[in-house]
């Protein structure tokens, strides 16, 4: 048989598209979120086109202004005839925006307003309230912009999801003995100094299963208990840890042994790791999957913490690294018949 998509990928992302979907409205309504989880290139290009398009608008409102109130033709008269200009000028004309004299300047103008350049060859008078409003409007525009944009492009470089990147996971996962019964281990460990607090884990089985009424579940998780060497599900991942559930009679893998782990093709196991990033307080995610042929049985995971010079230092070139351990080849549920037996 041919082996099952996977549903959580070996970096931790979703194996889910979502298709035809007709409320694409909704993304509108929370517009700073649909920001944020728009790819580099997108947030640049939005990023880059909402200053020129406020730029070349405002830049056309300072034009229509200069137009209406007769700076342009006083502008033009000035250029042909210095001394016509003076005259006008002497006989009290001020216009609503100095130096405006084409749709160039203006849009100059509108970009010094809105990013507060201010290189002083133009100026906006008192000669006209519209300026002046404008001039409000553009700067309150400007500065929503800014705060958007801005922020925007904090979150996407802050994302939760780029700690997640130094949590890892051991490629396997090993079935052995344990205090006399059969656990299910996994090794996980944080690559940086800075610690993951009020760590939490949990693991999920993935599995395609029917009800007795025949409804099909594609995707059935079912939470299994698991344990700590620190118990409970809080951990203190400071160095790296080797995680285990008890397979017992309440655990999903009580039937399973080594000559039908492999033909269990729908069986996936989900881990998550979750916690709180010690430098920024962001709430950040880890995630990994097994499948049948990434679980090894009889195996368990080498030691690769030793004390050193007064303190302890890890080895992470031996981090997936396991060995062989006897094993009983029989199926949990088997070896508690066989304790009770004896």
């Amino acid at each position: 048989r041919e082996r099952r998509a996977r549903f959580v990928g070996k970096n931790g992302a979703c194996n889910v598209a979502h298709k035809n979907i007709r409320e694409q409205g909704r993304f509108l309504q929370d517009v700073f979120t649909t920001l944020v989880d728009l790819k580099w290139p997108h947030t640049l290009l939005i990023f880059t086109m909402s200053f020129l398009c406020s730029w070349l608008l405002f830049g056309m409102v300072w034009w229509l202004i200069a137009f209406a109130h007769g700076d342009l033709d006083h502008s033009t008269r000035l250029q042909r005839d210095p001394a016509e200009g003076a005259a006008g000028s002497a006989a009290g004309f001020v216009p609503c925006v100095t130096s405006i004299h084409s749709f160039t300047s203006a849009f100059l103008f509108s970009i010094e307003v809105q990013v507060t350049i201010g290189f002083g060859g133009r100026m906006v008078t008192e000669e006209c309230p519209a300026a002046i409003l404008v001039l409000i409007v553009q700067n309150i525009v400007g500065l929503v912009i800014n705060a958007i944009m801005l922020g925007c492009i904090f979150m996407k470089t802050s994302q939760a999801h780029r700690r997640a990147e130094t949590l890892i996971f051991s490629k396997h996962a090993v079935i052995a003995l344990r205090e006399g019964r059969l656990c299910f281990m996994l090794r996980v460990g944080d690559l940086r100094k800075s610690m993951i607090i009020s760590a939490t884990i949990r693991m999920q089985v993935v599995k395609k299963t029917a009800s007795l009424e025949g409804e099909v579940v594609p995707l059935n998780q079912i939470d299994i208990q698991m344990e700590n060497p620190v118990g409970g599900n809080s951990i203190f991942l400071v160095s790296p840890l080797i995680i285990y559930h008890v397979i017992d009679k309440n655990s999903p893998l009580y039937d399973i042994s080594p000559m039908n782990l492999h033909h269990h093709e729908d069986l996936e196991i989900i881990v998550i790791l979750e916690g709180v990033v010690e430098t920024t307080g962001i709430t950040t995610q880890a995630r990994t999957s097994y499948l049948a042929d990434e679980i090894l049985w009889g195996q368990r995971f080498v030691p690769i913490v030793a004390e050193e010079d007064g303190r302890y230092s890890v080895d992470y070139s031996k981090f997936g690294n396991t060995v062989k351990v006897p094993t009983p080849s029989c199926t949990a549920r088997q070896l508690e018949e066989d304790k009770s037996i004896m």
